[in-house]
């Protein structure tokens, strides 16, 4: 039982993932390293795009008994999307605050910050049509369109927020070089805990 529980050891790490003590907390900007803007984006950016395509095979197929059906799932999926983005919105801009006037860093989340809100301006008057308008029971000519426009927007706003993470690090804890990138079978918690002296002997040569 002993070399089993060794094994799992050895093959899996939950806890560095999972840990919240120990980390610093920085307000409505989430954890170190648990920052909240970007898991709450993964709502908006999903309903932002499966409910456009929903939209377009019903629009495509709009004769089929089930059209309605999927064009009604369309706007639901929007309006989930619509009612997180109202944390995303403030957990962005708090991270938008954390960024430096005249850096390349400050000019992208600007990119990113009005590309979201066009798209948001747009989903906010979509959904007006759709359920204020009565246009969610059957597909709409001028509702597709506005969707269509919402998709690429939340592509385009998706693509520089994940770049500002990816390409450039903004709001990431640690570095390429950090020791989780060495063998080792010794796990640590949070980015900048001491590393195990058998990485720390490799890292520092000595």
């Amino acid at each position: 039982m002993e070399s089993l529980k060794e094994g799992i050891v050895k093959k899996f790490s939950f806890r560095p993932a999972i840990e919240l003590r120990g980390r610093k907390f920085k307000g409505v900007r989430g954890f170190a390293g648990k920052p909240f803007h970007p898991p709450l984006t993964d709502v908006p950016v999903g309903a932002y795009t499966i409910g456009p395509i929903l939209s377009i095979v019903a629009f495509l197929f709009q004769d089929a008994s089930w059209a309605n059906e999927v064009w009604s799932a369309a706007g639901y999926t929007m309006l989930v999307g619509a009612v997180v983005s109202v944390a995303t919105s403030i957990t962005g801009f708090a991270d938008w605050l954390n960024t430096q006037k005249g850096t390349q860093i400050r000019r992208m989340a600007n990119a990113h910050m009005w590309t979201m809100l066009t798209m948001t301006l747009i989903v906010l008057v979509a959904l007006a049509l759709r359920f204020i308008d009565g246009r969610n029971e059957s597909p709409d000519t001028v509702v597709l369109v506005l969707d269509l426009l919402i998709l690429a927007l939340v592509t385009v706003g998706g693509t520089i927020g994940g770049s500002m993470t990816y390409d450039f690090g903004f709001n990431v804890e640690t570095a390429g070089d950090n020791h989780v990138y060495h063998v080792s079978e010794h796990d640590i918690v949070h980015p900048h805990d001491e590393p195990p002296p058998e990485t720390k002997r490799e890292l520092t040569g000595s």
